[in-house]
């Protein structure tokens, strides 16, 4: 899952050496830590918000075919 948000952040931001990805676990599930260079925080949210909705959406669907449950979070 890791490799799969990995390639889509790399591929949306400018500055790809500044991309950090990390997972953890949560009582709910596993949560997916985006960290990126202050100025492509706007590439990776988008307009309200919908490119990280479908880089969620994305996750949440390969998460079903694995039964996992994973969030999603960009951080400050």
């Amino acid at each position: 899952m890791k490799e799969l948000v990995e390639y889509i952040v790399k591929s949306l931001v400018d500055n790809s050496k500044e991309v950090n990805i990390s997972i953890d676990d949560s009582e709910i599930g596993k949560v997916i830590k985006i960290k990126v260079d202050d100025s492509d925080k706007g590439r990776i949210i988008g307009k309200q918000g919908k490119i990280i909705k479908a880089i969620r959406q994305v996750v949440a669907a390969a998460a079903t075919k694995k039964n996992e449950k994973y969030r999603v979070e960009v951080l400050e």
